[in-house]
């Protein structure tokens, strides 16, 4: 889940200066999530120091096999080099143990790559295949759900959530599900409750020794954001809330009769066969070949990996790879997923936020075009997904950062990635 306090936008909007200015910057710091319980607060600028990891493994990038015997190189504007190297700086620059990365056109693999260690106990390399856990990524799976929902006549976006969930959270007859959806329903994010504040004594001593193995249950979660007074009145303002998504995925339940996670898998996990792809519930291991996640700190290396993730839910459960993540994106704002009228919905971003967040999309602009899609952080990885309007580029980032925040210099190596990948000309 990436947490973005007080009320500021999720997604820096355009520059009008030079394209390696504020707009990679902003989206930076959300993709670079690090500290918090859940991994939900933006690195500061005077993070934590770490060191570097014991190996770095040189990366590896190339086509995927199939296209390569079709005789398909890289389009215009892919410099392989150049994503090479800041794959490699931002390993280099000791704030994260391994990155991988996966740039494509129209949801077709130009070029994939990864740098660092996956396991340090093995010091087995980084896999651009691997996966990883993709934080609030997820609310834009969960999101397309609801809106396949909508389309079915099943849901209406302006239903109050008292009629949905009734009893679910106080002033429920004036909040609408689409103000779950976009953040502008002031409900408190449990994220920002005592109970998941790093900073607390001995919080996150507790936490790595066993919090993390707790089973939450999504009434709870909500429960504690409950305790806490709405940060405005609804439709009144913008502040990102976890809590939102929590109750959207009691609201799928509520309304199929199945989880979250069962529709999700049922109406875009296989549809689209995304095989790296699942939401689970209090599985705390990550499936498959991935790279470990670690908090560096002063009294020694953390393995961060395994976790109950359920402490996220429906607002940030969900594992998958760079290749699934570009798929699943590109079919969704091709229209696969939502007939018209509901992904015109999705892309329609509230004034409230500045014009930057939709109903479980996150838009920036840069020089280079608009850009739709979304950020994650949870324990260990962080996760950026961003595609151009036109399909013509897409870029899927999984990082393994090393701490509770991410330094300068992996801050501005990452900026150097996106530079070189967002571009198609």
């Amino acid at each position: 889940m990436a947490e973005h306090r007080g009320g500021t936008g999720p997604v820096g909007r355009g520059s009008t200066g030079r394209r390696r200015g504020r707009p990679a910057v902003r989206l930076l710091a959300l993709a670079l999530a690090g500290a918090g319980l859940v991994g939900v607060t933006a690195p500061a600028a005077d993070a934590l120091g770490t060191k570097g990891p014991a190996a770095v493994v040189t990366v590896t990038a190339a086509q995927d096999p199939a296209q390569d015997t079709a005789g398909r190189g890289p389009r215009k504007g892919v410099d392989p080099k150049a994503l090479d190297a800041a794959m490699q700086a931002i390993v280099d620059s000791g704030g994260a143990s391994a990155s991988l990365a996966r740039v494509g056109e129209y949801g077709r693999t130009l070029w994939k790559g990864a740098a660092g260690t996956a396991d340090y106990a093995t010091g087995a390399p980084a896999s651009a295949t691997g996966r990883f856990r993709i934080g609030s990524v997820t609310k834009t799976f969960v999101s397309t759900v609801v809106l396949q929902l909508v389309a079915e006549g099943r849901l209406g976006l302006d239903d109050p959530v008292e009629r949905l969930l009734p009893g679910a959270v106080p002033n429920g007859a004036n909040i609408t599900l689409r103000q779950l959806l976009n953040h502008t329903s002031g409900l408190f994010d449990y994220t920002e409750d005592q109970a998941f504040d790093p900073t607390a004594p001995d919080s996150l001593e507790r936490w790595l020794e066993s919090g993390r193995y707790t089973r939450w249950t999504p009434q709870q979660l909500i429960a504690l954001a409950n305790n806490h007074p709405a940060y405005f009145p609804p439709g009144q303002g913008y502040h990102y809330s976890n809590t939102d998504y929590v109750l959207a995925g009691q609201i799928i339940e509520r309304t199929t009769g199945r989880s979250w996670q069962r529709e999700v898998e049922r109406r875009i996990i296989r549809p689209l066969g995304l095989t790296g792809t699942s939401m689970p519930d209090h599985e705390t291991a990550v499936p498959g070949p991935h790279a470990h996640g670690y908090f560096d700190l002063p009294t020694g290396r953390v393995d961060v990996t395994d976790l109950d993730p359920s402490m996220a839910g429906a607002a940030g459960a969900g594992i998958s790879t760079t290749a699934d993540l570009n798929t699943f994106l590109t079919a969704l704002l091709g229209g696969r997923l939502l007939p018209r009228p509901q992904l015109a919905e999705m892309m329609t971003a509230t004034p409230q936020s500045q014009g930057r967040y939709g109903l479980g999309l996150e838009r920036t602009t840069t020089d280079c075009g608009e850009f739709w899609g979304h950020t994650g952080g949870i324990p260990g990885f962080s996760t950026f997904l961003y595609t151009s309007t036109d399909l013509r580029r897409q870029l899927a980032v999984s990082m393994n950062g090393n701490g509770l925040s991410t330094p300068l210099p992996t801050r501005q190596a990452f900026e150097k990635l996106i530079d070189a990948a967002t571009c198609t000309d």
